[in-house]
């Protein structure tokens, strides 16, 4: 019998000097050293940190979902 998947869902911050895009990129690059099987990302929201008139820094909250493993009995 098919017992079915469990997902787990994690928020991250990530933060880059070019773009969001590129900032999305660095979650899903750094989280991937540390979790597998990951599902889907979701961009939850975009802000930017400004200095001098200028935006300096790109920031995104992104939403991962990744199989849930069972530990070993």
């Amino acid at each position: 019998m098919n017992e079915g998947s469990v997902y787990k869902f994690i928020e991250l911050v990530g933060t880059s000097p070019r773009s969001w895009e590129d900032a999305v990129q660095i979650v899903v690059s750094t989280a991937s050293k540390s979790l597998r099987d990951m599902r889907i990302a979701e961009v939850k929201e975009l802000d930017a940190r400004i200095e001098n008139n200028k935006i300096v820094e790109y920031r995104v909250k992104v939403g991962i979902s990744f199989k849930y493993e069972k530990e070993s009995d």
